[in-house]
């Protein structure tokens, strides 16, 4: 999401602040809601030279703890809880007008309902670099059957096998969604001398667009960056996901519900598709960013995955890197003090 010059003109604000400069008086309060110990520092340390006063919670916002926000007109939340109406009405009551959600999804929201409650719903940006290495990373892994490899050598099996790789030269990708985090893939894809496509409702930028079943019917690889909205739901649905070629793989760094996740495993079992790299999954809600060692997976389809030699999965993690953290947390606060400022951007 591109931001406008009041939002451009508050970050270079922020940066300028350096870690010696003196804090500026606090003259905003933010409720921080789902605050990781690794964000927490960085909005203790960065606040203060933003002149807001955080207010730090691990907890998930809910009716339970709304009042954490009492006072403060601006919240801050994450991504990986649902946030109810129910929450939202109470959050209005309270005094918040304003919530920054610390992703680029929506989903988690019902934004239609917190305007109707006097609330406006916006996100943040950050590097969409993170999201793109990772998900050129995976096409690698699964390109080379890393996988297996690793299975095996971990059990100290070292026979070549069925380990043969194709390379990313020889191949034609798929990109559905062409915003910032599709546009840095595509980008990245042809550093590897590959055929790229493209897809996407709104075309930005001078990619070989093509329709989405040519796209479906021509690529080796279908990669996800769209975002879930009613009409993306089970984008790649049971007819789609049969539209491609066989022994084509599917990554998914998007969101969950973009796949059809039951679709999509008797596709891999069949032996109709070659492999899928997955880092949302539906029904990752209480699984992903849990310590699940000692607890009985409930997810059906992440077990029957999981058992799948040429499946990665991964938990939600593609956009956790130092730098895309740090722009998160600056962006949550930078958006908090234009609200406070009548200077929101589109």
């Amino acid at each position: 999401m591109p931001y406008s010059e009041p939002a451009r003109t508050a970050a270079r604000r922020a940066r300028s602040l350096t870690p010696s400069s003196p804090s500026v008086v606090p003259t905003t309060g933010i409720t921080i809601y789902g605050c990781g110990r690794d964000e927490a520092a960085l909005f203790r340390e960065m606040a203060p030279r933003c002149g807001v006063l955080p207010t730090i919670t691990e907890a998930a916002v809910s009716e339970a703890n709304v009042d954490l926000a009492r006072g403060n007109r601006c919240v801050s939340v994450d991504h990986k809880t649902q946030i109810t109406n129910p929450t939202l009405l109470v959050l209005s009551r309270v005094g918040v007008a304003y919530i920054s959600t610390r992703s680029i999804g929506y989903n988690h929201v019902d934004v239609a309902y917190a305007e109707s409650v006097g609330i406006s719903v916006e996100n943040v940006a950050y590097s969409p670099d993170s999201v793109a290495d990772y998900t050129v990373m995976l096409m690698l892994m699964l390109a080379r059957n890393a996988q297996s490899i690793i299975r095996r050598a971990d059990v100290h099996d070292y026979r070549l096998n069925d380990a043969r790789g194709k390379e990313l030269r020889d191949l034609t990708i798929g990109v559905i969604g062409t915003g910032r985090i599709g546009a840095a893939v595509m980008h990245r894809l042809r550093g590897f001398g590959c055929q790229v496509l493209g897809y996407d409702s709104r075309p930005q930028n001078s990619a070989d667009y093509v329709p989405l079943d040519e796209l479906l019917q021509l690529s080796d690889i279908v990669t996800l960056h769209t975002p879930l909205n009613a009409g993306t739901h089970h984008l790649l649905n049971r007819h789609r996901i049969a539209q491609l070629k066989h022994g084509a793989f599917v990554i998914n760094t998007g969101r969950g519900p973009l796949l059809d996740t039951e679709a999509l495993v008797s596709a891999l079992e069949s032996g109709r598709l070659g492999g899928a790299a997955l880092d949302v999954l539906e029904g990752e809600e209480g699984i992903f960013y849990a310590d699940c060692r000692n607890k009985s997976i409930e997810s059906t389809a992440l077990l029957q995955l999981q058992r799948l030699p040429n499946v990665l999965v991964t938990p939600h993690t593609a956009y956790y890197t130092d730098h895309a953290l740090s722009d998160t947390v600056e962006n949550s606060l930078i958006n908090c003090l234009n609200f406070e400022g009548g200077k929101q951007h589109g």
